[in-house]
């Protein structure tokens, strides 16, 4: 599925807008429960921590450093699904990956 209304990334961020993107998917990370407890509990070991920052940078430069191609809502779960599983072997059934891939696509349309 196509971003909100079919619309996806500028292929050019601002510097202020790349900046807010950033801070903005770590807050949202930050705020999830289910990787908050996978850090909290270590599921992912000792570098779970490490483990989420990477993730914060992974998305950040998905949305980035994309060339102006379109981004689509499945490959974010996707991407969000496959790190829960294979960096905090967790799989997340409640719906959250979902709403947590909706907030930055919003952001970025209106943008």
């Amino acid at each position: 599925m196509d971003f909100v209304n079919g619309d996806h990334v500028p292929s050019q961020l601002t510097p202020e807008a790349r900046s807010i993107l950033g801070e903005g998917i770590t807050l949202l990370l930050s705020r999830w429960t289910a990787l908050q407890m996978a850090v909290e509990n270590e599921w992912g070991g000792r570098d779970s921590r490490m483990k989420s920052e990477k993730l914060v940078a992974d998305i950040f430069s998905w949305f980035s450093q994309s060339k102006g191609l379109p981004h689509y809502i499945d490959d974010l779960e996707n991407m969000l699904e496959e790190c829960m599983v294979l960096s905090f072997n967790t799989e997340i059934e409640d719906g959250s990956i979902e709403e947590v891939c909706l907030l930055p696509s919003v952001f970025l349309t209106i943008s």
